[in-house]
């Protein structure tokens, strides 16, 4: 098992240090899923609650969220992100959110991706809150992560 990288010989917390890796393109995909009730899906597919569009607000709290990753776990780089995508979609009893995130840097884009994927579904509860008292976030993963050398 490798060992933590965020914890130095001494055992305290340590931003890893990777000022000299190469720069690379690093993407990264992740996906979250939220269960509701078909009501609930029904007025946010007719755009009926009073907060306003549900999946275009996920979206846009999500591309919000992976540019202040950094922000929120103490340990993250502040790195230049390139691109993010933040699809959510709608189902009969669901939501789902599938992201992306890239960037040209030393270190992965993997906390961005699933930052993404945890607000948007966050955003989703908090506009549906009023009408459904039965949502569960019920799984948010990593989807894949690659590092291509430039």
């Amino acid at each position: 098992m490798n060992e933590l990288s965020h914890i130095d010989q001494e055992g305290r917390v340590n931003m890893v240090d990777v000022t000299d890796k190469p720069d690379s393109l690093r993407t990264a995909h992740a996906y979250g899923r939220i269960e509701l009730q078909g009501e609930t899906c029904r007025l946010i597919r007719e755009n009926c609650l009073k907060k306003g569009n549900v999946l275009t607000t996920a979206e846009i709290a999500g591309i919000t969220a992976a540019k202040k990753c950094w922000d929120l776990i103490p340990l993250c780089h502040n790195i230049p992100l390139t691109k993010v995508e933040v699809h959510a979609t709608l189902g009969e009893n669901y939501a789902e959110v599938k992201t992306m995130a890239r960037c040209i840097g030393h270190t992965g884009v993997e906390m961005e991706a699933l930052t993404a994927a945890s607000v948007s579904l966050l955003t989703i509860y908090d506009m549906c809150k009023a009408v459904d008292k039965t949502m569960e976030i019920t799984c948010v993963k990593l989807i894949d992560k690659s590092k291509v050398e430039i």
